[in-house]
């Protein structure tokens, strides 16, 4: 069992100043997974590439995530548990976890582009200042996530859509997972960024990430949990992951959409960040356990 404490976190801070090449050591050494799904036949991961984005908050607490010692014990309890087959995140927190001895036989999807910093006047322009393919495929990870929104009315847009349809293109030549995360995306009032989850633009924003790059064979889709999920998981073929988005106050409503998706054979996991890391009352364990019971039903 991995204990994070302040003897560990002043462990991982040494190593980092004093032998940096001990990263590439450790993933070079790691224990494989057998394959992108576990004991549940399904694949859940546990999300934390928020902070590289600026984005912080979980729930009412608008730093939550901003502490990484506390971050780093949430995830690797989650990744402890039974039945959760690995992590989504940026290299900092990756190589964290890895430091810690916690990704053993994890499945390590890591993160590509965080360039769109949340609240940001070039918040669509989301620059590739993650991961690379050949980074990914270097370091013996399973794959790479990308998030991929359409504004209509940005014309940043093209930008972001070509670096991802490349991105895709470079991770399928590595034959590696490209996990592409698409919203329809439109400024309120006040000039933020909000995701359009109505069932048309969801079901628009799947279809046009489908189609990216010269190959799909590698493609899988992250998709949010909306009303009439039956007619999103209808626009496609491809492996659908679900992702797990913000805290909710209601809890129970939560799971129950969750598990209604779940019956579906397009949807091959979850991708889960802030709702295991943060539930409202707290309990890590409690809210992974309820999440990987759901998908084994």
């Amino acid at each position: 069992m991995t204990t994070v404490n302040a003897e560990s976190i002043a462990s991982v801070v040494a190593t980092r100043a004093l032998h940096p090449e001990r990263i590439a050591e450790l993933a070079a050494a790691r224990q494989q997974p057998t394959g992108l799904v576990g004991e549940t036949g399904r694949l859940l991961l546990v999300a934390a590439d928020h902070p590289a984005r600026g984005a912080l908050r979980a729930g009412d607490d608008a730093l939550a995530m901003g502490d990484r010692a506390e971050l780093l014990s949430r995830m690797v309890r989650a990744l402890e548990r039974p039945g959760v087959d690995g992590v989504l995140g940026t290299a900092d927190v990756i190589e964290d976890l890895l430091l810690l001895g916690a990704l053993e036989g994890k499945v390590v999807i890591g993160s590509m582009n965080r360039g769109g910093l949340a609240g940001t006047v070039f918040e669509i322009d989301d620059r590739f200042t993650g991961y690379d393919a050949g980074a990914i495929a270097a370091s013996g990870f399973q794959g790479g996530k990308m998030l991929f929104r359409i504004d209509p009315e940005d014309h940043a847009t093209p930008a972001t859509m070509q670096a991802c349809a490349t991105a895709v293109d470079e991770l399928a030549a590595q034959q590696v997972m490209a996990m592409v995360e698409p919203f329809i995306s439109r400024r309120d009032a006040e000039g933020r960024i909000r995701n359009d989850l109505t069932t048309e633009a969801v079901v628009r924003s799947a279809t046009v990430a489908a189609g990216l790059a010269s190959t799909s064979a590698y493609t899988w889709l992250k998709l949010p949990v909306v009303d009439h999920m039956d007619a999103v998981l209808a626009a496609t073929t491809l492996p659908v992951v679900l992702l797990g988005g913000e805290v909710s106050t209601d809890q129970e409503a939560q799971f129950a959409a969750w598990s209604k998706a779940l019956a579906s054979p397009n949807v091959r996991g979850m991708v889960v960040g802030r709702t295991l890391l943060f539930p409202p009352d707290g309990n890590v364990e409690a809210a992974v356990d309820a999440t990987v019971e759901m998908i084994r039903s």
